[in-house]
């Protein structure tokens, strides 16, 4: 069995030692000789695991040994990107505010540092989360082990592996300029491979289940997968320069490369934030409220109404260039009509809290979940209305866009992730429960209210933005210079990295409890009232 995980780490080592011998340029040398070291790591790692792929279970439910030492590694890893994406984000914030932040350096310049925070937080700790809720839903929905033997531990390391050549890449100015898709070809090459291997293990663990239903959490988890990987091949088609050169070309051009970019980024938004989340949405709220999903078939309407019509939602972010005006009405319609299964889900979400409403006065981590599914309405709600031309208009290339972005990741993203994490903490280490819970509590405030100020700083400093650069004085000039919109907004921009602030706290919160939870701590602390007083019923006669 070994074997079949000494083989691929093996050719892994001998591909980065090619890459490295035969390097046309710096980044291609250092990340041929990263695929080395990463290989090399592996060998030991499997050494020293002595055949276990995945560890005895710690929870053993039904007879059945599950791999929930993937999990916890999940955990960790998602744990560390967030707090590491949450602050490279405040960094870039305080750099709009203060540009001497920027420090003349190359690498730490914001036109790096930006994309490097994207993919922080979005793939890095988002990424990191799907994996690590989508192998322990599939395990528990489904009753069995994670198939592949090793091949989740590949998946995991060399999603890993991925992170670092990315993240390495942007501060060396390795990018192909693509929102949500930097990476360059063979780091993309690299991400495929694992992709597939992630696909074949949720596939072969479904394939292998013992329940006849496919639970509605796996419906979405498998969207989420095959459409990502759809994407990523698509809007990533390349031609290197050289083999051996980490530059590439591609394959589309003007209009029609406008127009995948957006088919691929809007779908990232759809799939990737939207549809993996969802699937932790229809597991963690009812497990944490201790209630059945609202209704079945609103989850299968969501679902299917989800699918068809946010595949062709992205050229709304082409309005007003030289894409075809019936290409921008499309992806607009259709944007508008994203309003309908949107609030299907965001109502399944909150209405499964009917009847455990009481709870969330005593349990920090269902109110988490329950703020998650609320900003998940609201931000798909903002996001068709600015999809309609005329709103358009004055939000296009705004900061009106990057406070509706930040709603809908830190609101619906992070805080359904956090909610996720805080579940898993003490189960996947056999504990009696969190660390502390009112430390939970703490960290909700400070996310919540992170966000709020974030959020409505860039609202209101968007639309004032966009009011300034349509305004024109008698004559028909611009009433306002460019250096003029910069300067009001200043004032937001010190907000936005207040809210940031507070956002990073609660992550280092987060980070704590999870630390102690893992090592077995319990915090004296004061517990939750669990019911207000209420006389005793009468007993029934």
């Amino acid at each position: 069995m070994n074997f079949l995980a000494y083989l691929p780490l093996g050719l892994a080592g001998l591909l980065g030692l090619s890459l490295a011998a035969g390097a046309a340029d710096t980044p291609m040398y250092a990340h041929g000789l990263l695929l080395f070291g990463f290989a090399v790591a592996g060998v030991f790692w499997v050494i020293s695991r002595d055949g276990d792929t995945g560890g005895p279970a710690v929870v053993r439910e039904g007879g059945i040994n599950y791999n929930d030492a993937i999990i916890r590694a999940g955990v960790v890893a998602s744990t560390f990107w967030g707090v590491v994406g949450f602050t490279v984000g405040l960094v870039i914030a305080l750099q709009l505010a203060f540009p001497v932040l920027n420090f003349d350096l190359p690498w730490t310049n914001f036109g790096r540092l930006r994309p490097l925070h994207t993919s922080a937080v979005i793939f890095a700790f988002g990424g990191n989360v799907l994996m690590m809720t989508s192998f322990h839903v599939v395990q528990r929905t489904c009753q069995a082990r994670l198939a592949g033997g090793w091949a989740p531990w590949f998946v995991f390391w060399g999603y890993q592996l991925f992170l670092l050549m990315a993240a390495t890449g942007y501060v060396t100015g390795v990018t192909q300029s693509k929102e949500y898709a930097e990476p360059e070809w063979y780091v993309d090459l690299w991400l495929t491979v694992v992709w597939v291997v992630y696909l074949l293990v949720f596939l072969g663990t479904l394939w292998r289940r013992k329940e006849p239903h496919i639970y509605v959490a796996n419906w979405f988890y498998l969207a989420f997968i095959v459409t990502i990987a759809m994407l990523h091949i698509v809007n990533n088609l390349a031609v290197p320069v050289d083999l051996t050169s980490s530059k590439s070309y591609s394959l589309f051009s003007g209009v029609q490369d406008a127009l995948t970019q957006w088919w691929y980024g809007h779908n990232a938004v759809g799939f990737f934030l939207t549809a993996g989340f969802l699937g932790i949405m229809y597991y963690y709220v009812p497990k944490q409220a201790d209630r059945p999903v609202y209704s079945y078939r609103l989850s299968i309407v969501h679902f299917w109404s989800l699918i068809f019509l946010y595949i062709w939602a992205g050229p709304h972010h082409l309005h007003y260039t030289a894409l075809p005006d019936w290409a921008q009405t499309l992806g607009m319609t259709f944007s508008i009509m994203l309003w309908m299964p949107s609030w299907g889900g965001m109502i399944n979400g909150l209405m499964t809290l009917s009847g455990a409403w009481d709870k969330l006065r005593t349990d920090p981590i269902l109110r988490l979940l329950a703020i998650s599914v609320a900003f998940y309405g609201m931000s798909t709600f903002e996001g068709p209305l600015m999809s309609i031309k005329a709103v358009n208009g004055l939000s296009h290339y705004t900061d009106w866009t990057i406070g509706h972005v930040h709603s809908g990741a830190l609101g619906w993203v992070g805080m359904v992730s956090f909610g996720a994490i805080y579940f898993l903490a003490p189960r996947m280490w056999a504990r009696e429960r969190l660390y502390s819970l009112r430390l939970v509590s703490v960290h909700f405030w400070l996310a919540t209210v992170g966000i709020v100020l974030y959020a409505a700083a860039m609202w209101v400093s968007g639309i004032m933005q966009g009011l300034m650069w349509r305004a024109y004085d008698a004559l028909g000039f611009l009433e306002y210079s460019f250096a003029e919109t910069v300067e009001a907004m200043h004032p937001f921009y010190v907000i936005r990295a207040l809210g940031g602030v507070l956002y990073v706290l609660g992550g280092l919160v987060m980070a704590w409890n999870v630390y102690k939870t893992a090592r077995g701590d319990l915090r004296d602390e004061r517990p939750y009232e669990t019911s207000s007083a209420a006389p005793a019923a009468a007993p029934a006669e």
